[in-house]
């Protein structure tokens, strides 16, 4: 096991990365007050929810869960209030822990109800799939859709611990890996080349789900993540470097049905977007950009993506969250391994580095 802290002076917490790892020794010391609401989804439940119910019963808490439906389509307002509904319904108090145990989603919207309820509660993370190991769990933002755009109602919510086993991800099914791939090829991309030299070594292995790779590309994004939330915990500057793809990828997202295509996956032809647009630029050169959709391809990740409008993906485009005073930033690459946020683009040659990347026809 390897041990990661983020650190935020009193609110510093550990980041637990291995294989079988012990749910008492590790996770429990950060279990809070007597009450615990696990919340989970459909899929995760049958798997791991008795697992951690009866570790957390046998230190004396008293375990309720809430079971969402498994699926980007419902982090919404609807399916929030259903945690909300089991935290009244079972008389929590604000000493209370919310367990968010499962992928992006659930962290997502488990960490917005634990920043709402009572204004604020405890709150640990187990996530279940490499992209919330890697991503979501990290950092602590948490929050909900709306119809006009992705991750637009939330909180910063950090958690008390997070707790990333890799015996886990043997029940992922090989498109959710992959797409989890997407967000450890982000964090080589934007700040670390001897990252991505080692990803182009390892990636078929990665592919497969070798557990000792695995929890290397792991501890090496949360490392890359965890000092960037440190110097920028609510993303005043540098932290926004962490979403190179992500405002191409949450137009798809937004525009093709949440859900349909899934996060990683849209951020993996997003990055493509932001590598063609940074050689447009000068920045990249044409063989960078083939590298980059070379490790994609190898990571059975989409590098096209279907048809959509271009008024319309410009139009997801303009309500995301790093537009400032109207105008939109992006994040690029100077050079592989070096990410900037700019706003000094050429919005024809954005707008090409959209359509080169639509399956035509």
């Amino acid at each position: 096991m390897q041990t990661l802290y983020v650190e935020l002076g009193d609110r510093r917490y550990p980041i637990f990365i291995g294989s079988q790892l012990n749910v008492t020794e590790q996770l429990v010391p950060y279990i809070k007050g007597k009450q615990v609401m696990i919340v989970t989804n459909t899929t995760v439940a049958p798997l791991y929810l008795e697992h951690y119910s009866n570790a957390f019963k046998r230190i004396g808490k008293t375990v309720k869960q809430c079971i969402l439906p498994d699926g980007e389509k419902y982090k919404n307002i609807e399916y929030l209030n259903l945690i909300f509904d089991a935290l009244l319904q079972e008389n929590f108090n604000r000493d209370c822990t919310v367990v968010a145990l499962g992928g992006g989603v659930i962290g997502d919207m488990a960490g917005f109800a634990a920043a709402s309820f009572q204004r604020g509660v405890y709150f640990v993370q187990i996530p279940t799939t490499l992209l919330s190991q890697v991503d979501s769990s990290v950092g602590g933002k948490t929050g909900i859709n709306h119809s006009l755009g992705k991750n637009m109602i939330g909180a910063f919510k950090q958690p008390q611990a997070v707790f990333a086993d890799m015996s886990q991800l043997k029940s992922l099914p090989p498109r959710e890996l992959s797409a989890g791939l997407s967000e450890v090829i982000k964090y080589a991309l934007l700040g670390d080349v001897d990252f991505l030299i080692w990803l182009e070594a390892h990636i078929d292995d990665l592919v497969q789900g070798d557990e000792q790779k695995l929890a290397e590309a792991v501890y090496r994004s949360c490392a890359h993540k965890a000092k960037i939330v440190a110097n920028d915990e609510k993303e005043k500057g540098e932290r926004a470097l962490l979403n190179l793809g992500h405002t191409f990828g949450h137009a798809i997202e937004s525009y093709l049905g949440y859900g349909e295509w899934l996060h990683g996956e849209a951020v993996a032809v997003g990055m493509l977007m932001a590598a063609d647009l940074s050689c447009q630029i000068g920045w990249l050169s044409q063989q960078d950009v083939i590298r980059v959709e070379t490790l994609l391809k190898r990571a059975k990740l989409p590098i096209r993506y279907p048809s959509i409008p271009l008024e319309q993906f410009l139009s997801y485009m303009a309500h995301d969250k790093k537009v400032l005073e109207g105008q939109l930033r992006l994040i690029l690459l100077k050079s592989l391994g070096q990410a900037v946020i700019t706003a000094d683009f050429d919005t024809e040659k954005m707008n090409q580095a959209i359509l080169n990347y639509q399956i035509q026809g």
